[in-house]
């Protein structure tokens, strides 16, 4: 398929994967064990992307390894700092998840109770949770839109590894926000707005760069710029977002850390549908 032909089919997905996020608790219930098992899966394949795919394009565009990195630090620390910010990722969805892993016998200790979450309060704290991902979402629409900007007419599956990276997270944000919100009192209605706000956001950066933006941009200075820049944000992401999440889960270690592995593997194995760097 051609990158045109891509934007389109990406964009699509992550919409529709979002929405579905949103509608998660009244169709699944995603216990404890069940998210911590997908931020392991998705952590080793942002890592993967980040590494394997994000930061050699980048340098197969400038051929400078020493710009490539700096926008990989500019984008770590931005993410770092954003993460501080708003305490965005909010990935424990309340009690109801671990009673369900304890009824189905996973009875395991949760004493940490995932301090370390900063769960928000109340509506300063949804709102600060949205903005955060709104944020994160903008990065991921402009890493994707820079990808297929790079790639040539007839290239197969291109910028594959980072779109799955994006789509396997993006459930899991949107159920953030409807969760939190329905926690501080929002309405059905306010919740489902943000829910199809948060959805169209990403495809919606994605489709501006690609058709509007990128025309008009001097694409050897910020076409690498943006992918090392998200090269950075990804691998944040990953280990010091996602992973910690699950570093206190010793009774899943195994488990948690094949799927981990297989994240990675994952990143590598999508790299043979990509044209070369």
């Amino acid at each position: 398929m051609t990158p045109t032909t891509l934007v389109f089919v990406y964009g699509s997905a992550l919409f529709a994967m979002s929405l579905l996020g949103s509608s998660l608790p009244r169709r699944f219930q995603m216990t404890h064990t069940r998210t911590q098992m997908v931020l392991s899966l998705v952590s080793g394949l942002m890592l993967g992307v980040a590494l394997l795919h994000l930061i050699p394009h980048s340098y197969a565009v400038v051929e400078r390894i020493d710009s490539v990195m700096i926008w990989t630090l500019a984008g770590l620390v931005f993410m770092l700092l954003l993460l501080r910010w708003f305490h965005f990722h909010q990935h424990d969805f309340g009690g109801a998840a671990a009673d369900c892993d304890l009824a189905s016998g996973d009875s395991h200790n949760h004493a940490h109770a995932h301090d370390h979450a900063h769960p928000p309060d109340q509506n300063l704290g949804a709102a600060g949770l949205f903005a955060g991902l709104c944020v994160h979402t903008v990065v991921d629409g402009l890493a994707l839109g820079a990808v297929l900007v790079s790639a040539s007419a007839d290239v197969g599956l291109a910028g594959a590894g980072v779109f799955l990276a994006i789509l396997l997270h993006k459930p899991l944000d949107a159920l953030s926000i409807e969760t939190v919100m329905a926690a501080t009192g929002s309405t059905p209605a306010a919740r489902k707005l943000a829910g199809w706000v948060f959805a169209l956001l990403c495809p919606l950066v994605l489709w501006l760069f690609y058709f509007g933006a990128a025309p008009y941009l001097a694409l050897d200075l910020w076409l690498p710029a943006t992918l090392a820049f998200s090269a950075g944000a990804f691998i944040c992401i990953a280990l010091g977002d996602l992973l910690p999440e699950v570093q206190f889960h010793r009774h899943d270690r195994v488990r948690l850390t094949l799927l981990f592995l297989l994240g990675i593997g994952l990143a590598m194995t999508l790299g043979w549908f990509e044209p070369a760097h």
